[in-house]
C-alpha cells in the first residue's frame, strides 16, 4: 500500500486539509490581536505540517469498522475528531519537549530552542532559554485550545448519545496523558531501585498511561463511540488498543537508543541523557545483574540521566545495553503484545476493508523506524 492509498494515506489528505485550515485561522486570529504574534502561528503550522497521522487513522478505521459509512456527515465528524487528536498531540509535543529539554523534533530544532535562538539573535534582554521555554508552553496552549474547538465541532455533528460517549473518551485521554507525563517525571526523579523488576513495573505503568492508551486505545475507542458502538464493542477496542499501544511505545524506546537520527529526526541517545527509566533499561539492568556484570550495572546507574553525555558516551551506554541482550527481549515483548492485538482484530466480524486497514496500521505502529 502507498502513502496515498494505505490506512494513513486515505485519512492524511483530509486531516491535513483541516489542519492547514486551522493554521490559517490561527494566523488570522493571533495577528488580529498582535501582528508580532505571527511567529506563534508559524510555529504551530510548522509542527502540524508533519506527522504520521496514526491516531487520526486509528479513529477513522475504527469508526468504519463499527458501521461508519464514507460520504456521510459522520465521516466529516470523525475526520474533524482526527484533526482534534493531531492538535492535542501537537500540544503534547510542545510541552513534552520543554519538559525533556529536547533539542530536535522531526529533524528540526524544537520550538523552545528556536525561540531561544531568535531571542539571542535579536539581542533581547532577559534569559533566552527561559524565554524559549515560555513561548513553547504558550504554543502548546494554543494547540490545546484549537484541539478542543475542533473536537467540539466534531461531536456537534453526532446524535447526543454518541456525542456524550465520545466526549467521555476524549476527556479521559487528556487527563490520563497529563498524569502519565507526571508519572514519567516522577520515575526519573526517583533514586535507583535495587529491583529491576520494580523498575520495569513502573516503566510499564508510565507507558500505559502516557502513551499506550493515548496512541492507540483511545483513538480506536473514540472512533467506535462516534459510530454509536455499544459497551461490549468499546471494550474490544480497549483490549486491542492497550497491548498495541504498549508495543508502539516499546518500539519508540528502542528507537530512542538505537534509531538512526536521519530517520527518527532526533539524536540517538536522547532518552539516555534524559534518564528515561524504560523497559529496555530495566531489562538491561536485570540481565547484567543476573550475569554478575557489575560494571554494566554501575555504568548504567552512574551515567543514565547525565545531560552532559557526549555522542561517544551515549554510544558506549547503548553498546552496553545491547551487550546484555535486552533489545532482543524487548523485541520479543513487542511481538507478543502486537500478536495479542492482531489476533483480536482477526476475530472481529468487521467489514473486510476496515479490518484490513486496522491490521495494516497495527503492523506499521510496531515495525516503524521513525
Amino acid at each position: 500500500m502507498t502513502e496515498t492509498t494505505g490506512p494513513t494515506g486515505v485519512v492524511r489528505t483530509q486531516v491535513d486539509a483541516l489542519l492547514a485550515a486551522h493554521a490559517e485561522r490561527l494566523h488570522r486570529d493571533v495577528t488580529t490581536v498582535a501582528p508580532q504574534a505571527a511567529s506563534l502561528a508559524a510555529a504551530v503550522a510548522g509542527l502540524l505540517s508533519s506527522g504520521k497521522r496514526l491516531r487520526a487513522s486509528f479513529a477513522y478505521w475504527s469508526w468504519r469498522a463499527h458501521g461508519g459509512l464514507p460520504g456521510t456527515p459522520g465521516e466529516a465528524a470523525v475526520l474533524r475528531a482526527g484533526a482534534a487528536l493531531e492538535l492535542f498531540h501537537g500540544a503534547a509535543l510542545f510541552h513534552d519537549d520543554v519538559i525533556d529539554d529536547s533539542d530536535t523534533r522531526r529533524g528540526r530544532p524544537t520550538a523552545h530552542r528556536e525561540f531561544a535562538a531568535a531571542h539571542r539573535r535579536a539581542g533581547l534582554s532577559g534569559d533566552a532559554d527561559r524565554y524559549g521555554a515560555s513561548v513553547a508552553i504558550l504554543l502548546g496552549d494554543l494547540a490545546l485550545i484549537a484541539s478542543d474547538a475542533e473536537f467540539a465541532a466534531a461531536i456537534a455533528m453526532l446524535p447526543s448519545a454518541a456525542a456524550g460517549a465520545t466526549r467521555a473518551v476524549f476527556d479521559e485521554m487528556r487527563t490520563e496523558v497529563t498524569v502519565g507525563q507526571y508519572l514519567d517525571l516522577d520515575a526519573q526523579s526517583q533514586p535507583w531501585d535495587d529491583d529491576p523488576d520494580r523498575v520495569e513495573l513502573r516503566a510499564r505503568e508510565v507507558i500505559r498511561s502516557k502513551s499506550a492508551r493515548y496512541s492507540v486505545e483511545h483513538p480506536m475507542t473514540l472512533g467506535a463511540a462516534m459510530a454509536g458502538a455499544d459497551a461490549e464493542a468499546l471494550a474490544v477496542c480497549r483490549a486491542i488498543g492497550l497491548p498495541l499501544g504498549e508495543a508502539f511505545q516499546l518500539r519508540d524506546d528502542l528507537l530512542g537508543v538505537f534509531g538512526d537520527p536521519a530517520v527518527t529526526g532526533k539524536p540517538a541517545g536522547d532518552d539516555l541523557r534524559e534518564g528515561k527509566r524504560t523497559v529496555l533499561v530495566a531489562r538491561a539492568l536485570r540481565l547484567a545483574r543476573d550475569a554478575g556484570d557489575t560494571g554494566t550495572v554501575a555504568l548504567l546507574r552512574s551515567r543514565l540521566g547525565d545531560p552532559a553525555l557526549s555522542p561517544s558516551d551515549a554510544r558506549r551506554l547503548a553498546d552496553a545495553i545491547a551487550a546484555t541482550g535486552a533489545p532482543d527481549e524487548v523485541e520479543k515483548l513487542i511481538d507478543a503484545l502486537a500478536g495479542t492485538a492482531l489476533d483480536l482484530i482477526e476475530r472481529q466480524h468487521w467489514p473486510v476493508e476496515p479490518r484490513t486497514m486496522l491490521r495494516e496500521l497495527a503492523h506499521r505502529s510496531v515495525e516503524r523506524r521513525s
